[in-house]
């Protein structure tokens, strides 16, 4: 199979793992071979709002090939007559944490030159951030009225930013620089107000987790929306948030855009990185393996079976059945 193979606008392609490079390297291969053939863009798991200046946040500025990607970004960008744009899809949340809404609110409300005390109804950032307001729903201020009315103004500044639209063309990026900011404000005032719902800890995090899947598939389709004149983008995240089954992000935007989003599975096979052995010859990343020195890129899935050696505690989980019915191709790194 051939990488011009794909038409889609949002072409999605997972990993397994985080933690294991070769994903993130040949992905930077892959993204300088599809802007020779239009795309205009690249979508990463990490914050929208940190990758307007460039910025990684969950730990994946660490990597050795995010930064690669930027340098490689800036230096095409600097003799390039259409440049190419780097985005983040995810929300501006942590495992265990959820920052303020104030510093994206008061963002949104400078631009606009109104006049809301945004502070007054925050109050202490910390209150926010630390991590009991988001285990203990009886320490999270996600359903205090000033949340409520801070939902509000988020929503004001929203309305606001569409109806000067027609009046702030001469810099669209500072528009759109205070949209993502609003739009980022409200989705942190949403996922409090999750937060703040009783029940045990699994229905909890179950919670959490879809409402970080809304957030970044509104992020995603926002994105596509910037990016619709220019070419299609390049969706880089774990294969969790970008499957097509379940309630994730992928399913989410694929629901709405149908065969504009096209979803690549990744497969890997052996991993010294994550201290992952060579597969079974019978399950999917066995029979993958069979004859790839390398990786390959393929729309002939198997029929095997689940491999039994993951490592959850490493992020790592092999292809099942699944993911793998909702996969239009698996790129599999021997």
């Amino acid at each position: 199979m051939d990488l011009m193979d794909f038409t889609a606008e949002l072409l999605a392609f997972g990993e397994p793992t985080h933690f294991e490079p070769a994903f993130a390297l040949l992905r930077n291969d892959l993204f300088a071979r599809l802007a020779e053939h239009g795309f205009r863009s690249i979508a990463l798991e990490t914050d929208r709002v940190a990758a307007l200046d460039d910025g990684f946040t969950h730990g994946l500025g660490e990597v050795d090939a995010n930064r690669q990607l930027v340098a490689w970004l800036r230096e095409y960008n600097a003799n390039a007559d259409e440049p190419l744009a780097f985005h983040g899809f995810d929300a501006p949340t942590e495992m265990f944490s959820a920052p303020s809404p104030r510093a994206y609110l008061e963002h949104a409300r400078d631009y606009l030159g109104l006049d809301a005390d945004v502070a007054a109804l925050t109050g202490d950032d910390e209150r926010w951030s630390r991590s009991e307001a988001i285990l203990d729903p009886a320490a999270s201020p996600g359903a205090s009225a000033e949340a409520r009315e801070l939902r509000v103004i988020a929503d004001d500044l929203l309305v606001a930013l569409l109806a000067q639209a027609p009046r702030r063309t001469a810099d669209r990026e500072a528009w759109e620089r205070a949209k993502v900011h609003a739009t980022a404000g409200r989705g942190l005032l949403r996922y409090h107000a999750a937060s703040a719902e009783p029940g045990d800890r699994d229905t909890r995090i179950s919670r959490l987790a879809g409402m970080r899947a809304v957030l970044m598939a509104e992020n995603l389709l926002d994105i596509r929306a910037v990016e619709a004149r220019r070419g299609p983008t390049l969706v880089f995240a774990h294969n969790g948030h970008l499957r097509r089954s379940g309630s994730g992000a992928g399913a989410i935007v694929a629901s709405l855009l149908g065969d504009r989003y096209a979803f690549v599975a990744g497969s890997l096979g052996h991993s010294e990185a994550i201290g992952l052995g060579d597969p079974d010859p019978g399950t999917y990343e066995g029979l993958l393996q069979r004859g790839t020195k390398t990786w390959t890129l393929t729309a002939d899935i198997p029929a095997g079976r689940k491999r039994a050696d993951t490592k959850p505690e490493r992020g790592y989980f092999g292809l099942d059945q699944e993911l793998l019915d909702g996969a239009d191709a698996v790129w599999h790194i021997a």
